[in-house]
C-alpha cells in the first residue's frame, strides 16, 4: 500500500485503506473515498490533487492525500 500521492496521472486505483481519526474518515467518506472505491488522478501540483472519483472531480490537498491508501 502507498499513499495516494503515489499514483500516476489518469491511472485508475483501488482505495485500500484510509487513515485518519474519525472525523477526517467521515469527511473523506462525505466526499465519496471510501475502501473498494476507484479513483483517478485528473491532475497534480506540490501534492495538491484534482481526482475523479463516483463521476466526480475533486480537488484535495496533499494531508488529505496522504491519508488515503491505495
Amino acid at each position: 500500500m502507498m499513499p495516494l500521492t503515489f499514483a500516476g496521472r489518469g491511472e485508475p486505483v483501488q482505495i485500500m485503506k484510509i487513515n485518519g481519526n474519525a472525523e477526517v474518515k467521515q469527511h473523506l467518506a462525505d466526499m465519496g473515498f471510501v475502501v473498494g472505491g476507484n479513483v483517478t488522478v485528473i491532475s497534480e501540483a506540490d501534492g495538491n490533487m484534482i481526482v475523479n472519483i463516483k463521476e466526480s472531480r475533486v480537488a484535495i490537498g496533499k494531508e488529505m492525500a496522504l491519508k488515503i491508501m491505495i
